[in-house]
């Protein structure tokens, strides 16, 4: 496994988000914790991460977007009820 260590320069957001799109993985700090980042729409690289954390299948995990526009893409049925909520939060 190759191991890299990027701070937040352009470039080195660049090469993390190359590592995304080609199905690997990267880890990022939160608030609180360290994540370990997939696409989500990458059903292999969402494999990888089951895998390096020992995680059941059963146990969703949280998908990260950039905009509320991107929903669409991850399910069906916006219902006036969401869509207010994302307006607000």
């Amino acid at each position: 496994m190759d191991t890299r260590i990027f701070g937040t320069t352009e470039q080195d957001i660049q090469q993390a988000a190359e590592i995304l799109k080609n199905g690997g993985l990267v880890a990022f700090p939160t608030e609180t914790v360290y994540g370990l980042g997939a696409n989500a729409l990458d059903p292999e690289a969402v494999g990888k991460v089951y895998a390096a954390k020992g995680r059941p299948s059963d146990n969703p995990m949280i998908a990260h977007i950039s905009s509320k526009d991107d929903l669409a893409s991850l399910t069906e049925g916006i219902t006036p009820d969401v869509e207010r909520l994302m307006e607000v939060f």
